[in-house]
């Protein structure tokens, strides 16, 4: 069974930046440009019957932001980590990105080697 790291951003540069920061942890990483399209990438790599190991989301994203898709997720999987990677550090948005399901926060601009240590704490 495949465990995939997905991450969650509509900047096709910020993503392939998580992807290359976590390459070396071994694990598959899918990539998706808004929380609408990585629910249903997340459904299918479900029906393959593998599973998502974390989820590395934005918030700003048309379609559907970061903040709706934690909760969306959270309806259909309680425990796996969903880490905000975004430039907003407002107290507010924080606090619905937690209220939502969020399991850690890193503002952007990101160090790989911070990003890596976060995703290791969480991912065993």
């Amino acid at each position: 069974m495949n465990k995939y790291i997905m991450v969650i951003d509509d900047s096709p540069t910020i993503r392939v930046s998580v992807e290359m920061a976590l390459k070396q942890l071994g694990l598959s990483i899918k990539q998706a440009e808004n929380g609408q399209d990585a629910l249903d990438k997340i459904s299918q790599i479900k029906a393959e019957g593998s599973e998502i190991a974390i989820c590395i989301s934005d918030i700003n994203m048309p379609v559907m932001n970061g903040i709706e898709f934690i909760a969306e997720f959270r309806k259909v999987d309680k425990f796996t980590p969903v880490v905000v990677l975004t430039t907003e550090a407002e107290k507010d948005i924080i606090q619905k990105g937690k209220e939502a399901g969020a399991s850690g926060w890193i503002i952007k601009p990101f160090q790989a080697e911070d990003l890596l240590n976060v995703v290791k704490r969480f991912v065993k």
